[in-house]
C-alpha cells in the first residue's frame, strides 16, 4: 500500500515571540519539522508535502536538502480541515494511505507511526486516529469512542460540553486515512464552529469506520506553542538519547549535566565526562575520554582521544591523541595520531602530522605542522597581514623556541630549530637553526637620573 505523508507548517506560533516560523525552530540538533520526517523515515512514502504558510519561504530553504519534498501554500489558515484540502491537486488518482503529521510535534517515535498504519490497514479504516491518555486534557480535542475503539465523536476542546471535559482520551492530532474515502468528504467541511474555521476532525467525523489507537507514552504527542514546551520536549529528548547510549556501552558520568544531540554517533567504551555537550555531526571513537566541561560541534574524534575543558568545532583528531585543558580547536583544524594540544593552544585551520605537540599558549592558524613538530610556549603563526591570510609550514621535527613569530607566509624546512624570542620573516632551509631577535646589549654601570627637587 502506497503512502503519503502531509506536514501541517503553516502557523507562525505567535506564542513563541519570534520572527522564526515555529517549525523551524531548533531541538537537539534539527528543527521541530524535520523531526517529523525523522519519525516517517521508514514508512518510505511516496509523497511527502509540506503544507506552508507564515514565513513560507524560511520553511522551503530549510527544508530545500530532504528528499523528494513538495510543498503546498495555505495563505490564509483557515483551520487543519482546510490545510489538508490543499493537498488534494498533489493527490489526484492517489489510492494509498494519507498520514497527517503537524510540524510542531517533534517527539513521536517511529515505532509508534508504524503501529497506527498497521493498525489501520489490518482493521481496513477509512481512518484511524493516534490517541492518549493524559493526566490533563485541557486544551486538546477529547476523542469518544465505543469499547472496540471505534470513534464515535471528535469534539474541539472548546466546542466540548462540561461532561465531555471529563474525558481524558485526547487527540494527538495524528491522522492516517485511506485517501480515497477522504477525498470525497473534505471538499465538502463546513465551519460552523466558534472560529469560523475548517476542522479536519469534521472529515474524520464524517468517515466510517474510524478507529482510535492510544499511544503508550503520552510524552509522544506533546506539541511545542512555546519556549517552556521547547524547553520541556528537549528534556525529553535527551532523557531518550542519553538512555539510548548508556544502553549501547557509552559511561556518562552525570547524565543530568550532559546534553548530546541526536546526529551524534558514539562508540562502545566512550566516556563523557559531567558538563560535556555534544553537537550537530560529531563522532567519538571507542575509548575516548571526552571532558569534563567540553563542548564539540561538527568534529570527528577516533579513539582512545582525551578532551578535557575544551572547545572543538569542525575538526578532526586522529587516535591516541591529548586535547586540553583549555583548548580551542576551530576552522576545519586535522590532527594526527599521538598529539598533545595543552593549555590555551588554539588553532585554526590547522594541520598537524603524527606525534605533534604544542603544549601551552600558543596560537597555529593556517599552518601546517608535519610529524613530531615540537612548538614552544608563546608560539605564534602570524596569519594576517591585514588584508589576507597567509599559511605556515613547518617540516618534521622541526622545533620552535618560546614566544616565536611565524611571520606568514613562510616555510621551516624539516629539522629547524628556532631560537626564543625569534621573529622569523623568511623561509628557513632544512636542518638549519634560526635566530631572529635583536643581540643583547649590556651597559655596565648604567642607572636613570634621579629626578629634579620640585
Amino acid at each position: 500500500m502506497m503512502i503519503a505523508v502531509a506536514v501541517l507548517a503553516a502557523g507562525r506560533g505567535t506564542r513563541m515571540k519570534s520572527q522564526l516560523p515555529k517549525v523551524l525552530h531548533p531541538l537537539g540538533g534539527r528543527s521541530l519539522v524535520e523531526w517529523v520526517f525523522q519519525s516517517v523515515a521508514d514508512l518510505a512514502p511516496t509523497h511527502k508535502i509540506v503544507i506552508v504558510g507564515y514565513a513560507g519561504d524560511m520553511v522551503r530553504q530549510a527544508l530545500q536538502d530532504l528528499p523528494q519534498i513538495q510543498f503546498v501554500d495555505q495563505s490564509k489558515q483557515l483551520g487543519t480541515g482546510h490545510a489538508v484540502q490543499q493537498v488534494m491537486p498533489l493527490l489526484e488518482n492517489f489510492t494509498g494511505d494519507l498520514l497527517v503529521l503537524n510540524g510542531d510535534v517533534p517527539l513521536l517515535r517511529r515505532e509508534t507511526l508504524r503501529a497506527l498504519l498497521t493498525t489501520h490497514q489490518a482493521h481496513g479504516n477509512a481512518a484511524t486516529i493516534l490517541t492518549a491518555q493524559i493526566p490533563d486534557p485541557q486544551g486538546y480535542g477529547r476523542v469518544i469512542c465505543d469499547g472496540n475503539n471505534i470513534v464515535k465523536q471528535i469534539v474541539e476542546d472548546r466546542d466540548c460540553t462540561a461532561a465531555q471535559k471529563q474525558n481524558r482520551r485526547i487527540n494527538a492530532g495524528v491522522y492516517c486515512f485511506h485517501y480515497p474515502e477522504l477525498a470525497e468528504v473534505l471538499p465538502h467541511l463546513k465551519s460552523e464552529n466558534d472560529q469560523q474555521e475548517f476542522y479536519l476532525t469534521d472529515a474524520v467525523n464524517d468517515l466510517e469506520p474510524v478507529m482510535a489507537m492510544d499511544v503508550e507514552d503520552y510524552e509522544e504527542i506533546l506539541g511545542v506553542n512555546d519556549r517552556q514546551q521547547l524547553a520541556a520536549a528537549y528534556q525529553i529528548l535527551q532523557r531518550r538519547i542519553k538512555q539510548y547510549w548508556m544502553m549501547a556501552g557509552v559511561t556518562l558520568i552525570d547524565p543530568d549535566s550532559i546534553t548530546i544531540d541526536d546526529t551524534v554517533q558514539l562508540a562502545p567504551d566512550v566516556i563523557l565526562e559531567p558538563q560535556t555537550h555534544l553537537r550537530g555531526q560529531t563522532s567519538i571513537g571507542s575509548g575516548s575520554q571526552i571532558g569534563p566541561g567540553s563542548y564539540i560541534e561538527n568534529s570527528q574524534i577516533a579513539a582512545n582521544v582525551s578532551v578535557k575543558f575544551s572547545v572543538i568545532t569542525d575538526s578532526q583528531i586522529a587516535e591516541a591523541s591529548q586535547i586540553g585543558p583549555y583548548a580551542h580547536l576551530r576552522g576545519h583544524s586535522q590532527i594526527g595520531s599521538h598529539c598533545r594540544i595543552g593549555n590555551f593552544v588554539e588553532l585554526k585551520q590547522a594541520t598537524l602530522g603524527n606525534h605533534t605537540k604544542a603544549s601551552h599558549l600558543s596560537y597555529l592558524g593556517d599552518a601546517h605542522l608535519g610529524d613530531q613538530v615540537n612548538i614552544g610556549a608563546g608560539t605564534i603563526t602570524a596569519n594576517y597581514d591585514g588584508v589576507r591570510k597567509h599559511r605556515t609550514v613547518i617540516g618534521h621535527r622541526s622545533k620552535t623556541g618560546a614566544n616565536s613569530v611565524l611571520v606568514a607566509p613562510v616555510e621551516l624546512g624539516e629539522d629547524v630549530t628556532v631560537a626564543a624570542g625569534s621573529t622569523v620573516t623568511a623561509d628557513v632551509p632544512a636542518q638549519s637553526l634560526v635566530i631572529a631577535r635583536a643581540r643583547q646589549v649590556i651597559k655596565p654601570g648604567w642607572q636613570l637620573s634621579p629626578p629634579s627637587a620640585p
